[in-house]
């Protein structure tokens, strides 16, 4: 499972770790944790009553972006992208499992008028960069997260009126476009080619939520070899929390 849940603390308290033990995935990566380890009451580091470990990557900045991931399954390395400017805002973690690694990425949004459109751009190279560098090697990835982007127009709900806005801007989908030409996998999309109204993201203004007014931006990839290995790949707005909602795939290894 990946999700974005707009700050770990505010989570924890509408039930986080009560649905994380009633869930029990055995991998779940979070974006926006807006926390450092430092800041966090044991129980965010080691779930009590749980087989997990956790590992964080924590912006400079406090209360700022951030990922995190809790794992039942040891990786054998967990590491951070190993650029600074965007290690810098706790963007990345990488972990290397047996069979595949694991990247979790909170991409940046490109802001009003694309002010953060070249950092985002930078960063979306970066990314792209590292997960071909996996395949090179010899290895599979799963890259999830919140990547700030709806791809096509059946990825939001009023595409027209979006248009110029970021997460849609024409620079963010075309790299979108680009990462899948070069050899890779929306898994979602993959599984539901054509279906309509599944969204990831509802602004809290307007009652968008309960009107299903939405935008589809957390995803779950993989490099086309490794598809086969994909079980299945859906959304869950059943679940609350955060302005997103998790989205969670099954992988046979």
């Amino acid at each position: 499972m990946t999700w974005n849940v707009n700050g770990i603390r505010a989570v924890e308290g509408r039930g986080f770790f009560d649905w994380l033990k009633k869930e029990d995935p055995d991998i779940i990566c979070l974006n926006e944790t807006k926390a450092e380890p430092g800041q966090l009451a044991p129980h965010f580091i080691e779930p009590p009553n749980t087989s997990y470990s956790s590992f964080w990557a924590s912006a400079k900045k406090k209360g700022y972006s951030g990922v995190a991931i809790y794992t039942k399954i040891k990786p054998d390395n967990v590491r951070f992208l190993g650029k600074s400017d965007f290690d810098d805002e706790g963007r990345v973690l990488v972990a290397e499992y047996k069979k595949f690694t694991l990247i979790t990425a909170y991409f940046p949004n490109s802001q009003d008028a694309g002010k953060r459109l070249d950092y985002k751009l930078a960063f979306n190279d970066a990314i792209l960069k590292l997960c071909k560098s996996i395949v090179k090697n010899g290895r599979h990835f799963l890259l999830c997260g919140d990547y700030n982007v709806a791809h096509t127009p059946i990825d939001l709900a009023r595409p027209k009126q979006n248009e110029g806005s970021a997460g849609y801007l024409p620079e963010e989908r075309a790299w979108m476009t680009s990462f899948l030409e070069a050899g890779h996998v929306d898994t979602f999309r993959h599984f539901h080619p054509d279906e309509k109204n599944h969204y990831t993201w509802w602004s809290y203004m307007g009652q968008a939520r309960a009107k299903n007014i939405g935008w589809r931006i957390d995803y779950n990839c993989v490099n086309r070899d490794f598809l086969s290995s994909v079980k299945s790949s859906i959304i869950r707005p059943d679940v609350l929390g955060s302005d997103h909602c998790p989205v969670e795939m099954e992988i046979d290894i």
